[in-house]
């Protein structure tokens, strides 16, 4: 199925304003106005406490169990596990705390440092208070690859638990999901996948990946600013957060804290159903969502080449891990002689939105040696054309000079 980016260009505002080329969306991507309307309609509705008793009851109570149920759509979940929070680093302390209170010392928890600090500074935490042993899977810099013999090696009998990233939000270099989680189980360990950068860009299937949690964030995929986390209920039953007292302890009700913001729930629900509309299909959600996000990952990896082409193609361009292993769409970059920072406000003077630093990547921008300065980062998103990425190739070569 063809990808008409033009058609879904015109669903986003933001895009009409100041004509940028955005390459800011792992940061946070721009949102369809049928996400916008989706917000508004709540806030100019009336809504209350989810219930069944009035209007305004039922219509809260809807707002969340559509939510649930296109969460679960979206990653192959059960809406019973869709859990939402502030953000995933929220949701992610969250479980850490949790789960650490069945640890104690002798157990171990792996971490990679290849991931987000959110997936692994909650676990380094949880597991010192619990006076378990952390134990460390590193990558190779030259490749910016983490691959399944690294983590297999600092799995052991004593690991309770594995948390590791399906794309890095950096470099964008996915692992292999599947195989190291099949290492974590015959162990008995459980799996925490950090999906916030995987997600906006493949068809997540968390039972094909042999994630026991997959926590990722809709504002990276079109939707408002929310964390949301899925695992399965029966999983969920087995934990006990601390909670207030008269709260629900329902699954996943247990775990979510106050009310729900009901406004970004529906809006989250849209962004799902946008993505799901990216190229005409038929079927279930969940099917639409197959046929969406494959011609979306050809697209964008179609993008991805041009750019990683035409860096490649600039002296003093030095770009962070190897274009030739499976990744994200999204590059890492240096210019020789002119520092991130420069580049990143160069290159917004030029209308091109590339952010520079190490993005909450600490451990990772360590092993590749840019801790200090950072680097420029350019992602590609839905709406991104071909002439987004002339843009940002013409202003890099400018910069350069």
């Amino acid at each position: 199925m063809s990808y008409d980016v033009t058609a879904v260009r015109a669903h986003f505002p933001a895009l009409d304003q100041g004509a940028a080329a955005h390459f800011d969306g792992p940061g946070g991507s721009q949102s369809p106005a049928r996400v916008a309307d989706a917000v508004a309609d709540v806030l100019r509705s009336a809504v209350a406490n989810k219930g069944t008793v009035t209007a305004a009851e039922r219509r809260a109570t809807e707002i969340v169990d559509a939510a649930r149920a296109a969460g679960a759509d979206l990653v192959g979940g059960d809406p019973a596990g869709i859990v939402f929070g502030r953000s995933m680093t929220q949701l992610t302390y969250d479980f850490a705390r949790t789960l650490a209170k069945t640890w104690g010392p002798g157990d171990e928890v792996v971490v990679t440092r290849l991931d987000h600090d959110a997936n692994v500074r909650p676990w380094v935490q949880a597991a010192q208070a619990a006076g378990a042993t952390v134990r460390w899977a590193t990558f190779d810099p030259a490749t910016g690859v983490l691959t399944a013999d690294d983590v297999a090696q600092v799995i052991s009998a004593r690991t309770r638990l594995v948390a590791v990233t399906a794309a890095s939000n950096l470099l964008g270099s996915r692992p292999d999901i599947p195989t190291i989680a099949a290492t974590a189980h015959a162990v008995g360990a459980l799996v925490y996948v950090d999906g916030v950068h995987y997600t906006p860009h493949a068809f997540a299937d968390m039972a094909a990946l042999g994630a026991d949690f997959y926590a990722c964030s809709p504002y990276k995929f079109l939707g408002p600013h929310l964390g949301m986390l899925a695992a399965a209920p029966a999983l969920l039953e087995e934990l006990r957060p601390d909670k207030l007292l008269p709260s629900s302890d329902i699954v996943p009700e247990r775990f979510e804290y106050g009310t729900l913001p009901y406004e970004s729930l529906a809006g989250t629900t849209a962004a799902i159903d946008f993505l799901a509309d990216l190229v005409p299909g038929t079927g279930s959600r969940r099917d639409r969502l197959a046929t969406s996000m494959e011609a979306l990952e050809h697209h964008e990896q179609v993008l991805l080449s041009q750019l990683d082409n035409g860096l490649a193609e600039l002296s003093g361009v030095e770009r962070y891990g190897d274009p030739d292993r499976p990744r994200t769409p999204t590059t890492l970059f240096t210019v020789t002689g002119v520092a991130p920072a420069e580049i990143y406000r160069a290159l917004a003077d030029r209308g091109v939105n590339a952010p520079a630093g190490t993005f909450y990547a600490y451990e990772c921008a360590k092993v590749l040696g840019i801790e200090n300065g950072g680097a420029v980062r350019a992602g590609i998103a839905p709406y991104t054309t071909k002439s987004d990425v002339d843009r940002l190739l013409e202003a890099v070569a400018e910069i350069r000079r």
